[in-house]
């Protein structure tokens, strides 16, 4: 084998032995290094490995050495620290929208960047609250094709379904595809959705991407979005709901305002309206979600305009009521 051949294949050997075996903790030492050369057919001797480190080195490799007892040769900086490594796993392992295939697949390769010492530490298990693991591994490759029609400014077409109490498929608009020029993807809720301009309704319209089905990326030019912006739709519609747009003024107690800063941003404006109350007006689209989430504010925030959102919030607490009301009729 020629010397240069004979090069290259040691250096990636050991570049490779280095990052799955040593870390700081774990250093190799000079045997482990030439055991681990000769089970490659590219036997060294003690010299040339130190010349090989420096190579290694000057390829952008962060070799470190170790002198006396325990020392030896492990690799410094990584393009992953552990700690980042473990917030994306931990991401990955808590997020719906992935099967548990898909993550233990996706986790599999997060290890790959740790030495294999540091990886033990990465297999850990974390509770989310309510968590469900989606049973569709082609969200995965769905939005990866969506990013795609996105970046190439392209209709798409998909059908789209929701789920009856038998648990099965059935169709929106009667099956009909739809065709839709795609302009973002939203993550909200643990959910993906497309928001787009939807050709048939002439609207900026979301959808949820484990409800699309059949996406197929046409040859028809995407209408131009224009000044559409994707932040400011998804600050407006709560919970990603469809709903009637407005400029909602709330009454609220002094003691909301961090709720109202954390979920809405820092950007409102709360004005002071005396030592225990402030006023808040919010650009959003009012939903079922929004006024579920009001309610659980209670008395202490109340709707002041627009008057058709006061009556709106009014019927919707007497229907609540009128539940009640009725059950306790019937059980007297």
């Amino acid at each position: 084998m020629p010397k240069g051949t004979n090069q290259k294949r040691k250096l990636m050997v050991l570049a490779r032995f280095l990052q799955k075996h040593s870390d700081e903790e774990h250093p190799l030492t000079l045997g482990q290094l030439q055991e681990e050369l000769e089970r490659w057919n590219a036997p060294a001797e003690r010299k040339s490995i130190y010349d090989d480190m420096e190579q290694l080195r000057q390829l952008g490799l962060d070799v470190q050495t170790r002198r006396g007892v325990g020392g030896g040769w492990f690799i410094g900086q990584r393009d992953f620290e552990l700690a980042e490594l473990k917030l994306l796993v931990d991401a990955v392992q808590s997020s719906r929208f992935l099967t548990q295939k898909k993550s233990s697949a996706l986790i599999g390769k997060l290890e790959s960047l740790a030495s294999v010492h540091q990886a033990r530490q990465l297999q850990r298990q974390v509770y989310v609250d309510r968590r469900i693991k989606t049973m569709n591994e082609s969200i995965f490759y769905n939005v990866d094709r969506l990013h795609g029609a996105i970046g190439a400014n392209r209709v798409i077409s998909f059908h789209y379904f929701e789920m009856n109490m038998n648990k099965e498929r059935v169709f929106r608009r009667g099956g009909a595809e739809y065709q839709v020029t795609p302009y973002g993807l939203i993550w909200d809720n643990e959910n993906y959705y497309l928001a787009g301009w939807d050709h048939d309704r002439e609207e900026v319209r979301h959808y949820r991407v484990d409800k699309m089905t059949d996406i197929t990326l046409t040859d028809q030019r995407g209408r131009d979005r224009g000044s559409w912006d994707l932040e400011g739709y998804t600050r407006r519609h709560f919970g990603m709901y469809a709903g009637r747009p407005c400029q909602l003024r709330l009454r609220c107690a002094a003691l909301l305002a961090g709720v109202f800063l954390d979920r809405f941003g820092q950007d409102i404006m709360l004005v002071p309206q005396d030592e225990e109350h402030f006023t808040v007006t919010l650009d959003l689209v009012v939903s079922p979600p929004f006024w579920g989430w009001l309610f659980g504010l209670g008395a202490q925030v109340e709707v002041l305009s627009p008057a058709w959102a006061v009556e709106e919030f009014r019927q919707r607490l007497d229907q609540v009521r009128a539940v009640y009301d009725t059950a306790k009729t019937q059980e007297a």
